[in-house]
């Protein structure tokens, strides 16, 4: 049945000058970028995801779930304690799309381009709510850790991967799927896991934790990745959240009141005597959750490049259908320059993040090397690049940027945190440069990489000459975000020029690997036009 249109027409003036809603998007067929770098995940299977996310009832459904956030309910009308969170139907509603999707399960049923595949789901579910993301990451990345123990792996992983969304409170044997979430931090430790004071007694089979977590990131999982100490050691656990007949004692302190990431909880809690299974040997927590790290900072480095093409082409709309001084917004050569300059920074973070995914596709020794890098490299420069490009297309829109009406703002307060999660960008540096001194091979890896794309562009050859007489040997800590930022953009170019059109590799290369100014649009002699339509198709 067709919708009426609104009213243009008000008891004071007729409405003009204002864009359309956008109405349904198709995420991939309107991302030429997205498929030239995503070449080797599942087209077929990233075409139907794009296409059902970009529908307009699915958009509004992360809007919903932004609007309505988790609750807490801890306790029942008698005081007994329940410790659940209560989430809107629509943040349920995005869970089943993205699992049932393979979001979760994709990277692990054994076909070529898993873990690319998923990487592009993630940069596509960022576009329309993110907050779903952290529960779905976590349980993809929990796979690899629980192979540390094959009981619990061959346990938990089949209800990891189910390919569905099953909510119940109930325990994992009866559950139709499980989600699994994380909870390392402590007050006193932050980042410093080795400062980690929860206890592990040994309880039979089983051992019981006592401590308090500080951040429990989505927490009502199934089941948490934990670090406590036990006589060997800082060891990892798995905590289920439901036992047969009784609720395990993981208690809800709060929820977190965040800046963003608002349709997904995050919650401080307590483990008071609660069960748990060992995974791996005692003593070697560190060892055992870095594999969970590993895949969930894939995530972190995808995201915000779906934030940033959200952001990007919200602004893109506002100038194609708005006018000014007497002629459209997009036509207007500084506003051109403006969108232009956030394009190549939007499809360099894209493409180093897909270039790295493909690594983690891979067996290879050396590439499983360079994934570590790579990762990291890629969550570093995109968490530094998205929040002023999200500031800058906000002013695109002027005042209607800063309202609500729009993802805008939704979107400028997500930008931050996945710079945070996993890693900020100081642990981050340290991360690089241990895995540089330590891993066999890894400078040589590095740099085999860098010069895969030499001998095709005089401005990237003379920035890899640059950054290699500016850094013979690796930095001093102090100087590790300057090596870390040259290495991450270097990285991002060598890929854009092997897989971008020419427009967009050489404007990237001109721009951002020689001294430029440091607002967006202070950029000059490259083709708007063709970088622009990186954006739109």
């Amino acid at each position: 049945m067709p919708i009426s249109p609104p009213h243009s027409e008000t008891d004071t003036h007729a409405v003009t000058n204002q864009p359309e809603l956008r109405g349904d998007l198709d995420l991939w067929a309107d991302d030429p970028a997205l498929q030239d770098h995503g070449h080797t995940a599942d087209a077929a299977h990233l075409a139907q995801y794009g296409a059902k996310l970009g529908r307009a009832e699915i958009r509004a459904k992360g809007r919903t779930a932004n609007h309505h956030p988790p609750e807490a309910v801890l306790f029942d009308a008698g005081g007994r304690r329940l410790d659940e969170v209560h989430y809107h139907p629509a943040y349920h509603d995005l869970m089943q799309i993205g699992l049932t999707g393979g979001y979760a399960a994709l990277p692990w049923e054994g076909a070529k381009g898993g873990h690319s595949t998923h990487a592009a789901m993630v940069y596509l579910t960022s576009q329309v709510e993110p907050g779903v993301c952290c529960p779905m990451t976590m349980t993809y990345a929990a796979v690899p850790a629980l192979r540390a123990t094959q009981a619990l792996f061959a346990e938990w992983v089949p209800k990891l991967t189910a390919r569905m969304h099953d909510p119940a409170p109930a325990p994992l044997r009866h559950k139709a799927a499980a989600t699994m979430g994380m909870a390392m931090t402590e007050k006193q430790g932050g980042s410093d896991l080795r400062g980690t004071t929860t206890q592990a007694v040994r309880d039979g089979d089983l051992y019981r934790l006592r401590g308090h977590k500080w951040f429990c990131s989505a927490p009502m999982s199934d089941g948490f990745l934990t670090l406590a100490q036990t006589p060997g050691g800082l060891t990892c656990f798995v905590v289920p959240r439901w036992l047969e007949g009784a609720r395990n004692a993981v208690h809800i302190q709060r929820l977190k009141d965040k800046l963003g990431n608002r349709s997904n909880a995050s919650a401080e809690i307590e483990y008071a005597d609660a069960y748990a299974h060992r995974l791996g040997d005692e003593g070697a927590g560190i060892r055992t959750i870095i594999e969970m790290v590993h895949h969930t900072r894939l995530d972190t480095a995808m995201a915000p490049a779906g934030l940033m093409r959200v952001a990007l082409t919200e602004a893109h709309h506002w100038a194609t259908h708005r006018s000014s001084f007497g002629a459209q917004l997009i036509d207007q050569p500084l506003m051109r320059r403006v969108l232009a300059d956030l394009t190549l920074d939007w499809e360099g973070t894209l493409a180093l993040g897909l270039h790295v995914a493909r690594a983690f596709d891979s067996t290879d020794e050396a590439d499983r090397v360079f994934a570590r890098l790579g990762v990291a490299l890629a969550k570093y420069l995109g968490n530094k690049l998205c929040p002023p490009l999200v500031y800058e297309a906000m002013e695109c829109l002027g005042g209607m940027g800063y309202v609500e009406d729009t993802p805008l703002p939704m979107l400028y307060r997500e930008a931050p945190l996945n710079a945070i999660w996993e890693g900020s960008g100081n642990v981050i540096c340290l991360d690089i440069l241990r895995t540089l001194h330590s891993v066999p091979d890894a400078t040589d890896i590095l740099s085999a990489e860098l010069n895969t794309a030499t001998g095709q562009s005089a401005q990237y050859d003379a920035a890899l000459k640059m950054h290699i007489q500016m850094f013979p040997n690796l930095p001093d800590e102090a100087d590790l975000r300057w090596y870390v930022e040259s290495l991450a953009t270097l990285m991002t170019a060598s890929v854009l020029i092997r897989h971008a059109p020419p427009a967009v590799s050489d404007a990237y290369a001109a721009t951002r690997l020689d001294a430029r100014g440091r607002t967006a649009g202070a950029i000059t002699g490259v083709d708007t036009t063709a970088i622009l339509a990186r954006l739109m198709g």
